[in-house]
C-alpha cells in the first residue's frame, strides 16, 4: 500500500513539475507565485486596517519625501506617473497590443488583454473594500485633487502588470542559456513598474504600503492571466498532436 502510495505521488510530482505537460511545470510555478503574492497582499492589507506598525513607516515616508523634495526631481517624476495614469495605461497597452498583433503573438496579446484591463478593475473592487483615505499635507507636491481611495495603488498594480507581460515576453524570445539577459530584462521590467510605485510614494499619492500591496496584487493576478493562457495554449497544442 505504501509503495502504491509512493508510485502515484511520484507521477503525480513528475506531471506538475514536467516543463512538457499540458498541467506540469508553468502552471505549478503560476499557481505557487500567486499564493505567494496573495499571502503577501494579505498581510500587508491586515496590518494596514489594524493601523499596525507599517502604518507609522508609512507616515514617516510620506512626510520625509513631502519635506525633501527636490524640484528637478519633482518635475520628473510628475511627468512619468502621468505617463502611467490610467490614460497612460490604455495607450501603452494599446501599443503593445498592436505590437503583439503584428508578430502574430495571439496569446501574448490575449494575456495581455485579460492582465492589465483587469487588474485596473480589480483595483477599483479593492479600493472600494478597503476606503483608505489617501495622504495630506500642508504643502502638497501633487496639485491635482485625487477623490479616489488609496490601497492599493492603480497606477502601480497596472505598471506592473504592462511590465510584467512585456518582460515575460522578451525573457521567453532570448536564447533558454542567456541568463544574463534574461535576468537584465526581468530586472529592468521591475525598476520601470517600481518607479511608478516609487513616484506615487514622492508625490504624495499613496503611502509605502500601498504601493507594495498594489505590486504583490498584480503579480498574484499576473499570474493566474500567464499560467491560465500558458496552460491553455499547451493543451491546444496536446489535442493538435493527437
Amino acid at each position: 500500500m505504501s509503495t502504491r502510495w509512493t508510485s502515484r505521488l511520484r507521477r503525480f510530482l513528475a506531471a506538475r513539475l514536467s516543463p512538457e505537460g499540458a498541467l506540469g511545470l508553468h502552471l505549478t510555478a503560476g499557481l505557487a507565485l500567486m499564493l505567494l503574492a496573495i499571502v503577501v497582499f494579505h498581510e500587508i492589507a491586515e496590518a494596514v486596517m489594524g493601523a499596525g506598525q507599517i502604518t507609522v513607516i508609512d507616515l514617516q515616508v510620506a512626510h520625509w519625501f513631502n519635506q525633501h523634495a527636490l524640484p528637478w526631481l519633482t518635475s520628473f517624476l510628475l511627468v512619468y506617473t502621468d505617463l502611467h495614469g490610467v490614460l497612460g495605461a490604455l495607450i501603452w497597452t494599446s501599443l503593445l497590443a498592436a505590437y503583439f498583433y503584428r508578430q502574430r503573438a495571439s496569446y501574448w496579446l490575449f494575456t495581455l488583454l485579460i492582465a492589465v484591463p483587469g487588474v485596473m478593475i480589480l483595483n477599483v473592487l479593492l479600493k472600494s473594500v478597503f476606503g483608505r483615505m489617501r495622504p495630506s499635507f500642508e504643502q502638497p507636491l501633487l496639485q491635482t485633487v485625487l477623490d479616489t481611495y488609496s490601497f492599493p495603488s492603480g497606477h502601480t498594480a497596472t505598471s506592473t502588470a504592462l511590465y510584467g507581460v512585456l518582460g515575460a515576453y522578451w525573457i521567453c524570445r532570448t536564447a533558454p542559456g542567456a541568463w544574463a539577459k534574461r535576468t537584465a530584462i526581468a530586472l529592468l521590467a521591475f525598476l520601470m513598474a517600481a518607479l511608478v510605485g516609487f513616484s506615487r510614494i514622492y508625490l504624495g499619492a499613496h503611502y509605502l504600503s500601498d504601493v507594495l500591496a498594489a505590486m504583490a496584487e498584480s503579480v498574484a493576478w499576473l499570474a493566474i492571466c500567464m499560467a491560465g493562457v500558458s496552460t491553455l495554449r499547451r493543451r491546444r497544442a496536446a489535442r493538435s498532436t493527437t
